[in-house]
């Protein structure tokens, strides 16, 4: 799990840089709009860090049908969550919403290069740097 709150925490500085930034041109409804772009890929990895943490998976196909479960309810939620906001916030400040939106995208890709404790501990068990 520290992997996916490491990535979950940094998507909310983002959101909250985002926001801050697109308050100055445009105002109150550029923050929101940042905040709701952002907000929606927060709101997908917890529910996809949720969906692929509940149980361990005993074989790597068990593993591989939780994440692509994960996956495709992340992306249903995205979906969901983007008409949402733009169906019922009519101020939104496209640019802000999808600016925010494609940088915590990004950031929950570099998740793969966030490190478990217990892995690092392994490697250093084994002599490994």
């Amino acid at each position: 799990m520290r992997p996916f709150r490491t990535v979950l925490l940094w998507q909310l500085l983002a959101t909250a840089g985002c926001a801050c930034l697109a308050a100055i041109p445009w105002g109150k409804d550029g923050a929101v709009s940042a905040a709701l772009g952002g907000g929606i890929n927060v709101a997908a990895g917890s529910v996809y860090a949720w969906i692929v943490s509940r149980r361990e998976a005993r074989t790597a196909a068990e593993a591989l049908r939780t994440m692509f479960r994960a996956e495709a309810v992340k992306v249903l939620l995205i979906v969901l969550l983007l008409w949402l906001a733009m169906a019922k916030y009519p101020s939104i400040v496209h640019a802000a919403f999808l600016g925010s939106f494609v940088v915590t995208v990004a950031i929950f890709a570099a998740a793969i290069a966030v490190r478990d404790r217990n892995d690092d501990k392994t490697l250093r068990a084994t002599g490994h740097k």
